[in-house]
Protein backbone atom coordinates (compact mmCIF):
# COMPACT_ATOMS: atom_id res chain seq x y z
CA UNK A 1 0.00 0.00 0.00
CA UNK A 2 1.51 3.57 -0.90
CA UNK A 3 1.62 6.38 1.56
CA UNK A 4 0.84 9.65 0.76
CA UNK A 5 2.81 12.12 1.21
CA UNK A 6 3.54 15.90 0.42
CA UNK A 7 7.38 16.37 -0.10
CA UNK A 8 9.40 20.38 -0.38
CA UNK A 9 12.61 20.37 -1.54
CA UNK A 10 15.55 23.27 -1.03
CA UNK A 11 18.19 22.56 -3.68
CA UNK A 12 21.24 24.23 -4.51
CA UNK A 13 20.00 23.75 -8.28
CA UNK A 14 17.24 26.60 -7.53
CA UNK A 15 14.17 24.38 -5.22
CA UNK A 16 13.04 26.73 -2.73
CA UNK A 17 10.47 24.63 -0.88
CA UNK A 18 9.55 23.64 -3.50
CA UNK A 19 6.40 21.02 -3.77
CA UNK A 20 8.20 17.96 -6.41
CA UNK A 21 6.11 14.40 -6.76
CA UNK A 22 7.23 10.66 -5.93
CA UNK A 23 8.99 8.37 -8.82
CA UNK A 24 9.00 5.00 -8.87
CA UNK A 25 10.88 2.18 -7.18
CA UNK A 26 14.40 1.94 -8.00
CA UNK A 27 16.29 -1.15 -6.44
CA UNK A 28 19.17 0.73 -5.37
CA UNK A 29 16.84 3.13 -3.29
CA UNK A 30 18.01 4.03 0.32
CA UNK A 31 15.41 2.93 2.72
CA UNK A 32 13.96 4.97 5.56
CA UNK A 33 11.79 2.81 7.69
CA UNK A 34 9.83 5.35 10.36
CA UNK A 35 9.35 3.87 13.75
CA UNK A 36 6.34 6.24 15.24
CA UNK A 37 6.39 3.72 18.23
CA UNK A 38 9.77 4.68 19.42
CA UNK A 39 9.03 8.01 21.28
CA UNK A 40 11.96 10.55 22.17
CA UNK A 41 11.96 14.25 23.39
CA UNK A 42 8.92 16.71 22.98
CA UNK A 43 9.62 19.65 20.60
CA UNK A 44 9.24 22.99 21.94
CA UNK A 45 9.78 24.94 18.61
CA UNK A 46 12.16 26.18 16.14
CA UNK A 47 13.17 30.31 15.12
CA UNK A 48 15.30 33.15 15.32
CA UNK A 49 16.32 36.50 17.44
CA UNK A 50 14.91 39.59 17.82
CA UNK A 51 17.49 41.99 17.67
CA UNK A 52 17.74 45.70 17.63
CA UNK A 53 20.08 45.36 14.71
CA UNK A 54 17.48 43.64 12.83
CA UNK A 55 14.36 45.80 14.41
CA UNK A 56 16.23 49.12 13.30
CA UNK A 57 16.29 47.41 9.75
CA UNK A 58 12.66 46.85 9.85
CA UNK A 59 11.96 50.53 10.79
CA UNK A 60 14.05 51.82 7.58
CA UNK A 61 11.93 49.75 4.97
CA UNK A 62 8.71 50.28 3.57
CA UNK A 63 5.59 48.98 5.64
CA UNK A 64 5.51 46.66 2.09
CA UNK A 65 8.99 45.43 3.10
CA UNK A 66 8.50 44.93 6.80
CA UNK A 67 5.17 43.08 6.47
CA UNK A 68 7.15 40.96 3.93
CA UNK A 69 9.72 39.63 5.91
CA UNK A 70 7.72 38.82 9.18
CA UNK A 71 5.19 37.45 7.30
CA UNK A 72 8.09 35.20 5.87
CA UNK A 73 9.17 34.53 9.57
CA UNK A 74 5.71 34.38 11.10
CA UNK A 75 2.68 33.57 9.07
CA UNK A 76 0.78 30.57 7.98
CA UNK A 77 2.33 30.83 4.53
CA UNK A 78 5.75 31.31 5.83
CA UNK A 79 8.24 29.20 8.30
CA UNK A 80 5.64 29.78 11.34
CA UNK A 81 8.34 30.08 13.97
CA UNK A 82 7.42 29.50 17.51
CA UNK A 83 10.36 29.54 19.64
CA UNK A 84 12.08 33.48 19.55
CA UNK A 85 15.14 34.97 21.84
CA UNK A 86 15.58 38.87 22.33
CA UNK A 87 18.51 40.64 24.43
CA UNK A 88 17.89 42.33 27.65
CA UNK A 89 19.87 45.56 28.00
CA UNK A 90 22.79 45.89 24.77
CA UNK A 91 24.83 43.22 22.68
CA UNK A 92 26.87 43.56 19.99
CA UNK A 93 23.92 43.47 17.47
CA UNK A 94 22.73 46.89 18.85
CA UNK A 95 23.69 49.97 17.57
CA UNK A 96 25.39 51.22 20.99
CA UNK A 97 25.57 50.03 24.54
CA UNK A 98 22.95 50.63 26.65
CA UNK A 99 21.35 49.39 30.10
CA UNK A 100 17.71 49.77 31.15
CA UNK A 101 19.05 50.33 34.83
CA UNK A 102 21.32 53.34 33.73
CA UNK A 103 21.12 55.44 37.27
CA UNK A 104 23.88 54.17 39.67
CA UNK A 105 23.46 53.05 43.22
CA UNK A 106 19.47 52.59 42.04
CA UNK A 107 19.76 49.20 43.90
CA UNK A 108 15.61 49.09 44.08
CA UNK A 109 15.52 49.65 40.48
CA UNK A 110 13.00 52.86 40.90
CA UNK A 111 14.74 54.19 37.86
CA UNK A 112 14.50 51.09 35.72
CA UNK A 113 12.69 51.00 32.04
CA UNK A 114 12.69 49.36 28.29
CA UNK A 115 11.90 52.79 26.93
CA UNK A 116 14.79 51.61 24.37
CA UNK A 117 12.60 49.04 23.25
CA UNK A 118 9.87 50.73 22.60
CA UNK A 119 11.24 52.10 19.50
CA UNK A 120 12.59 49.02 17.99
CA UNK A 121 12.10 45.94 18.91
CA UNK A 122 8.89 46.23 21.18
CA UNK A 123 7.23 46.86 17.67
CA UNK A 124 8.90 43.96 16.05
CA UNK A 125 7.65 41.65 18.14
CA UNK A 126 4.24 42.73 18.61
CA UNK A 127 3.66 43.00 14.78
CA UNK A 128 5.17 39.69 14.79
CA UNK A 129 2.91 38.39 17.34
CA UNK A 130 -0.31 39.47 15.10
CA UNK A 131 0.98 37.50 12.42
CA UNK A 132 1.37 34.47 14.09
CA UNK A 133 -1.37 32.11 14.06
CA UNK A 134 -0.12 29.69 16.68
CA UNK A 135 2.14 32.45 18.34
CA UNK A 136 5.52 31.84 19.90
CA UNK A 137 7.37 31.20 23.10
CA UNK A 138 10.13 34.46 23.93
CA UNK A 139 13.44 33.77 25.35
CA UNK A 140 15.27 36.61 26.57
CA UNK A 141 18.79 36.83 27.56
CA UNK A 142 21.18 39.60 29.11
CA UNK A 143 24.78 39.89 28.19
CA UNK A 144 25.98 41.98 30.72
CA UNK A 145 24.45 43.69 33.61
CA UNK A 146 25.04 47.12 33.71
CA UNK A 147 28.60 48.10 34.33
CA UNK A 148 27.92 49.77 37.70
CA UNK A 149 26.82 46.89 39.05
CA UNK A 150 30.29 44.55 37.94
CA UNK A 151 33.65 44.70 39.65
CA UNK A 152 35.28 46.35 36.65
CA UNK A 153 32.55 48.84 35.86
CA UNK A 154 32.56 48.02 32.24
CA UNK A 155 30.17 46.94 29.94
CA UNK A 156 32.62 44.18 28.93
CA UNK A 157 34.00 41.06 30.63
CA UNK A 158 33.85 41.26 34.69
CA UNK A 159 31.67 39.86 37.29
CA UNK A 160 28.55 40.87 39.22
CA UNK A 161 29.13 41.85 42.56
CA UNK A 162 27.83 40.18 45.19
CA UNK A 163 26.23 42.83 46.62
CA UNK A 164 23.84 43.55 43.64
CA UNK A 165 23.04 39.94 42.92
CA UNK A 166 18.97 40.65 44.85
CA UNK A 167 19.46 44.07 42.67
CA UNK A 168 20.39 41.72 39.61
CA UNK A 169 17.51 39.41 40.29
CA UNK A 170 15.19 42.20 40.80
CA UNK A 171 15.99 43.08 37.44
CA UNK A 172 14.93 40.18 35.35
CA UNK A 173 11.43 40.35 37.40
CA UNK A 174 10.85 44.15 36.26
CA UNK A 175 11.86 43.22 33.10
CA UNK A 176 8.56 40.59 32.49
CA UNK A 177 6.23 43.15 34.15
CA UNK A 178 7.50 45.90 31.81
CA UNK A 179 7.03 43.54 28.99
CA UNK A 180 4.11 42.35 30.06
CA UNK A 181 2.37 45.78 30.06
CA UNK A 182 3.23 46.16 26.61
CA UNK A 183 1.58 42.86 25.86
CA UNK A 184 4.21 40.74 25.60
CA UNK A 185 4.38 37.70 27.81
CA UNK A 186 8.20 36.16 28.59
CA UNK A 187 8.94 32.69 28.28
CA UNK A 188 11.91 32.28 29.77
CA UNK A 189 15.45 33.35 30.72
CA UNK A 190 18.70 32.36 30.10
CA UNK A 191 21.13 33.72 32.93
CA UNK A 192 23.54 35.01 31.06
CA UNK A 193 24.84 35.25 27.29
CA UNK A 194 28.05 33.15 27.20
CA UNK A 195 28.81 32.93 30.19
CA UNK A 196 32.61 32.04 29.48
CA UNK A 197 32.90 35.51 27.61
CA UNK A 198 34.43 36.29 24.61
CA UNK A 199 37.83 37.26 24.59
CA UNK A 200 36.93 40.79 26.05
CA UNK A 201 34.76 42.09 22.46
CA UNK A 202 31.53 42.94 23.36
CA UNK A 203 29.03 42.91 25.85
CA UNK A 204 29.65 39.88 28.71
CA UNK A 205 29.72 39.14 32.24
CA UNK A 206 31.51 35.95 33.55
CA UNK A 207 29.94 33.05 35.79
CA UNK A 208 31.88 29.80 36.79
CA UNK A 209 29.15 27.10 36.60
CA UNK A 210 29.23 27.05 40.43
CA UNK A 211 28.57 30.88 40.44
CA UNK A 212 25.58 30.96 38.33
CA UNK A 213 24.06 28.07 40.10
CA UNK A 214 24.54 29.51 43.54
CA UNK A 215 22.59 32.67 41.55
CA UNK A 216 20.19 30.72 40.35
CA UNK A 217 19.32 28.85 43.69
CA UNK A 218 19.91 31.78 46.00
CA UNK A 219 18.27 34.47 44.04
CA UNK A 220 17.16 35.17 40.85
CA UNK A 221 14.85 31.42 40.92
CA UNK A 222 12.96 32.53 44.71
CA UNK A 223 13.02 35.91 43.08
CA UNK A 224 10.89 35.14 40.18
CA UNK A 225 8.49 32.29 42.18
CA UNK A 226 7.71 35.37 44.85
CA UNK A 227 6.75 37.83 42.63
CA UNK A 228 4.71 34.87 40.72
CA UNK A 229 6.51 34.99 37.71
CA UNK A 230 5.78 31.89 35.95
CA UNK A 231 8.90 31.87 33.80
CA UNK A 232 11.56 29.22 32.78
CA UNK A 233 15.20 29.66 33.90
CA UNK A 234 17.58 28.20 31.52
CA UNK A 235 21.21 28.17 32.57
CA UNK A 236 24.29 27.80 30.26
CA UNK A 237 24.16 29.01 27.39
CA UNK A 238 27.35 28.83 25.12
CA UNK A 239 29.48 26.48 23.10
CA UNK A 240 28.81 22.72 23.74
CA UNK A 241 32.29 21.80 24.59
CA UNK A 242 31.93 22.76 28.25
CA UNK A 243 28.45 21.61 28.66
CA UNK A 244 29.44 18.44 31.11
CA UNK A 245 30.93 20.56 33.31
CA UNK A 246 27.86 22.98 33.80
CA UNK A 247 25.14 20.47 34.13
CA UNK A 248 27.08 18.31 36.69
CA UNK A 249 26.90 21.36 38.49
CA UNK A 250 23.71 22.82 37.68
CA UNK A 251 21.78 19.51 38.27
CA UNK A 252 24.17 17.95 41.29
CA UNK A 253 21.42 17.78 43.48
CA UNK A 254 17.57 18.78 43.85
CA UNK A 255 18.36 22.05 45.53
CA UNK A 256 21.00 23.18 43.03
CA UNK A 257 18.46 21.88 39.69
CA UNK A 258 15.65 22.88 41.57
CA UNK A 259 14.88 26.66 39.96
CA UNK A 260 16.68 25.26 36.44
CA UNK A 261 14.07 24.67 34.01
CA UNK A 262 17.00 23.65 30.86
CA UNK A 263 20.02 24.24 29.53
CA UNK A 264 21.01 26.26 26.47
CA UNK A 265 23.69 25.76 24.10
CA UNK A 266 25.49 27.66 21.13
CA UNK A 267 26.91 26.17 17.68
CA UNK A 268 30.58 28.22 17.66
CA UNK A 269 32.44 25.56 19.18
CA UNK A 270 32.72 23.56 15.59
CA UNK A 271 31.92 24.56 11.71
CA UNK A 272 30.45 20.81 11.55
CA UNK A 273 30.72 18.89 14.69
CA UNK A 274 27.04 18.66 16.53
CA UNK A 275 28.61 17.21 20.07
CA UNK A 276 26.65 14.02 20.08
CA UNK A 277 28.07 12.29 23.24
CA UNK A 278 28.07 15.86 25.12
CA UNK A 279 24.60 16.05 24.26
CA UNK A 280 23.66 12.85 25.48
CA UNK A 281 25.05 13.11 28.64
CA UNK A 282 23.41 16.69 29.29
CA UNK A 283 20.29 15.01 28.84
CA UNK A 284 20.84 11.80 30.79
CA UNK A 285 21.84 14.33 33.60
CA UNK A 286 18.76 15.90 33.75
CA UNK A 287 15.81 13.68 31.72
CA UNK A 288 13.17 15.82 32.06
CA UNK A 289 14.51 19.03 31.44
CA UNK A 290 14.80 21.27 28.19
CA UNK A 291 18.06 21.10 26.29
CA UNK A 292 18.00 24.16 23.84
CA UNK A 293 20.10 25.37 21.15
CA UNK A 294 19.94 29.64 21.53
CA UNK A 295 21.92 30.79 19.22
CA UNK A 296 23.80 29.87 15.61
CA UNK A 297 25.21 32.16 12.61
CA UNK A 298 27.36 32.62 9.98
CA UNK A 299 29.94 34.41 11.70
CA UNK A 300 32.46 36.83 10.95
CA UNK A 301 31.10 36.84 7.66
CA UNK A 302 29.68 39.96 5.35
CA UNK A 303 27.00 37.56 3.70
CA UNK A 304 27.11 37.43 -0.48
CA UNK A 305 24.00 39.71 -1.95
CA UNK A 306 21.83 37.78 -4.18
CA UNK A 307 24.40 34.96 -4.51
CA UNK A 308 22.46 32.08 -3.56
CA UNK A 309 25.49 29.59 -5.14
CA UNK A 310 27.62 31.12 -2.40
CA UNK A 311 25.28 29.78 0.33
CA UNK A 312 25.84 25.95 -0.38
CA UNK A 313 29.75 26.73 -1.28
CA UNK A 314 32.41 25.45 1.22
CA UNK A 315 34.20 28.60 0.51
CA UNK A 316 31.64 30.40 3.22
CA UNK A 317 33.27 29.49 6.39
CA UNK A 318 33.07 30.85 10.08
CA UNK A 319 35.27 32.84 12.25
CA UNK A 320 37.08 29.57 13.27
CA UNK A 321 38.45 29.03 10.28
CA UNK A 322 41.17 31.86 10.72
CA UNK A 323 41.39 31.67 14.35
CA UNK A 324 41.46 29.00 16.15
CA UNK A 325 44.74 27.32 17.29
CA UNK A 326 46.47 24.22 15.68
CA UNK A 327 44.98 21.58 17.87
CA UNK A 328 41.01 22.80 17.03
CA UNK A 329 41.36 23.46 13.21
CA UNK A 330 40.28 20.77 12.74
CA UNK A 331 36.69 21.96 14.32
CA UNK A 332 36.29 24.50 11.63
CA UNK A 333 36.77 23.09 7.97
CA UNK A 334 35.13 25.48 5.22
CA UNK A 335 31.75 24.44 5.42
CA UNK A 336 29.03 25.57 3.14
CA UNK A 337 26.31 27.62 4.99
CA UNK A 338 23.24 25.28 4.28
CA UNK A 339 25.18 22.02 4.90
CA UNK A 340 26.12 23.47 8.20
CA UNK A 341 22.64 24.53 9.36
CA UNK A 342 20.73 20.90 8.21
CA UNK A 343 23.22 19.08 9.65
CA UNK A 344 23.48 20.76 13.15
CA UNK A 345 19.86 20.82 13.40
CA UNK A 346 19.55 17.29 12.59
CA UNK A 347 22.12 16.35 14.77
CA UNK A 348 20.67 18.56 17.56
CA UNK A 349 17.26 16.80 17.13
CA UNK A 350 18.33 13.07 16.87
CA UNK A 351 20.19 13.49 20.20
CA UNK A 352 17.67 15.14 22.28
CA UNK A 353 17.56 19.19 21.77
CA UNK A 354 14.22 20.09 21.67
CA UNK A 355 14.41 23.92 20.45
CA UNK A 356 16.69 25.63 17.51
CA UNK A 357 17.03 29.46 17.65
CA UNK A 358 18.80 31.09 14.90
CA UNK A 359 20.87 34.78 15.74
CA UNK A 360 19.45 37.42 13.94
CA UNK A 361 16.35 37.60 12.14
CA UNK A 362 17.49 40.43 9.41
CA UNK A 363 20.89 42.09 8.75
CA UNK A 364 21.94 44.68 6.17
CA UNK A 365 24.40 43.79 2.84
CA UNK A 366 27.26 44.33 5.41
CA UNK A 367 26.28 42.02 8.24
CA UNK A 368 25.49 44.47 10.91
CA UNK A 369 24.61 47.04 11.96
CA UNK A 370 26.73 46.27 14.71
CA UNK A 371 28.43 48.85 17.00
CA UNK A 372 31.01 46.03 17.28
CA UNK A 373 31.73 45.59 13.65
CA UNK A 374 31.30 41.62 13.99
CA UNK A 375 29.90 40.81 10.90
CA UNK A 376 27.39 38.00 9.98
CA UNK A 377 25.11 36.49 8.36
CA UNK A 378 21.08 36.03 8.32
CA UNK A 379 18.80 34.45 6.71
CA UNK A 380 17.12 37.64 5.14
CA UNK A 381 19.57 40.55 4.21
CA UNK A 382 18.08 43.70 3.29
CA UNK A 383 19.50 46.92 1.60
CA UNK A 384 17.60 49.92 3.21
CA UNK A 385 18.42 52.57 1.18
CA UNK A 386 17.10 50.27 -2.14
CA UNK A 387 14.32 49.30 -0.41
CA UNK A 388 15.18 45.59 -1.25
CA UNK A 389 14.99 41.94 0.64
CA UNK A 390 16.94 39.19 -0.28
CA UNK A 391 15.73 35.91 1.16
CA UNK A 392 18.94 33.27 1.44
CA UNK A 393 18.71 29.42 1.13
CA UNK A 394 19.47 29.74 4.69
CA UNK A 395 15.91 31.04 5.17
CA UNK A 396 14.37 28.30 3.42
CA UNK A 397 16.63 25.41 5.32
CA UNK A 398 15.22 26.33 8.84
CA UNK A 399 11.83 26.80 7.34
CA UNK A 400 12.21 22.97 6.55
CA UNK A 401 11.72 22.51 10.49
CA UNK A 402 10.26 25.47 11.82
CA UNK A 403 7.12 25.00 9.05
CA UNK A 404 6.46 20.99 9.52
CA UNK A 405 7.63 20.24 12.99
CA UNK A 406 5.20 22.06 15.25
CA UNK A 407 5.48 22.32 19.21
CA UNK A 408 4.33 19.43 21.18
CA UNK A 409 5.87 17.14 18.32
CA UNK A 410 7.59 13.80 19.71
CA UNK A 411 10.66 12.98 17.85
CA UNK A 412 10.15 9.11 16.90
CA UNK A 413 12.53 6.68 15.95
CA UNK A 414 13.57 5.45 12.42
CA UNK A 415 15.94 3.33 10.47
CA UNK A 416 18.21 4.88 7.80
CA UNK A 417 19.93 2.12 5.49
CA UNK A 418 22.47 5.09 3.80
CA UNK A 419 25.10 6.55 6.38
CA UNK A 420 25.44 9.53 3.41
CA UNK A 421 21.48 10.85 3.45
CA UNK A 422 21.03 12.43 7.12
CA UNK A 423 17.59 12.38 8.60
CA UNK A 424 14.66 12.93 11.52
CA UNK A 425 11.22 11.96 11.90
CA UNK A 426 9.03 13.63 14.59
CA UNK A 427 4.78 13.40 14.94
CA UNK A 428 3.22 16.53 15.35
CA UNK A 429 0.38 16.38 17.98
CA UNK A 430 -2.27 16.39 15.23
CA UNK A 431 -0.77 13.07 14.43
CA UNK A 432 1.05 14.08 10.72
CA UNK A 433 4.93 13.09 10.80
CA UNK A 434 7.66 15.71 9.60
CA UNK A 435 10.75 13.69 8.30
CA UNK A 436 13.56 15.78 7.43
CA UNK A 437 15.83 14.57 4.92
CA UNK A 438 19.61 15.92 3.50
CA UNK A 439 21.86 14.80 1.25
CA UNK A 440 25.16 16.91 1.48
CA UNK A 441 26.39 14.81 -1.98
CA UNK A 442 26.86 15.85 -5.26
CA UNK A 443 24.58 12.77 -6.78
CA UNK A 444 20.95 12.98 -6.61
CA UNK A 445 19.33 9.48 -4.51
CA UNK A 446 16.31 7.19 -4.49
CA UNK A 447 14.49 7.03 -1.34
CA UNK A 448 11.81 4.45 -0.05
CA UNK A 449 9.76 5.70 2.62
CA UNK A 450 8.14 3.28 4.69
CA UNK A 451 5.56 3.45 7.61
CA UNK A 452 3.79 0.13 8.72
CA UNK A 453 3.11 -2.02 5.89
CA UNK A 454 2.81 1.24 3.57
CA UNK A 455 5.51 2.78 1.54
CA UNK A 456 6.47 4.93 -1.23
CA UNK A 457 9.56 5.86 -3.59
CA UNK A 458 10.61 9.85 -3.36
CA UNK A 459 13.97 11.12 -5.57
CA UNK A 460 15.89 13.85 -3.69
CA UNK A 461 18.29 15.93 -5.67
CA UNK A 462 21.76 16.38 -5.03
CA UNK A 463 22.62 18.96 -2.10
CA UNK A 464 19.19 19.25 -1.41
CA UNK A 465 17.28 19.31 1.85
CA UNK A 466 13.38 17.60 1.81
CA UNK A 467 10.72 17.31 4.38
CA UNK A 468 8.06 14.80 3.94
CA UNK A 469 5.15 15.43 5.72
CA UNK A 470 2.46 12.18 5.83
CA UNK A 471 -0.87 13.20 7.00
CA UNK A 472 -2.03 11.88 10.13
Amino acid sequence: MQLKVAVYETSARGNKLTQIFPGSSVKKASIIRLLPSEKFQTITGFGGSFTEASAYLLNQLSKKNRKRILRAYFGEEGARYSLTRTHMNSCDFSLGHYSYAPVEGDTELNHFSVGEDRKDIIPMIKEAMAISKDGFKILSSPWTAPPWMKDNKAWVGGKLLPEYRDTWALFFSKYVDCYKAEGIDIWGFTVENEPLGNDGNWESMHYTPEEMTEFVQNYLGPKLESDGHEVKILGYDQNREHLKEWVDVMYENEASAKFFDGTTIHWYASTYEVFPDTLQYAHLKAPNKHLIQTEACVDAEVPKWNDDAWYWSKEATDWGWDWAPEDQKYLHPKYAPVNRYARDIIGCLNNWVDGWIDWNLVLNKQGGPNWFQNWCVAPIIVDPEADEVYITPIYYTLAHFSKYIRPGAKRIGFENSDASLMATAAQNPNGSIAVVVFNEGVEAKSMKLSLGERNIAIPISAQAIQTILIDA
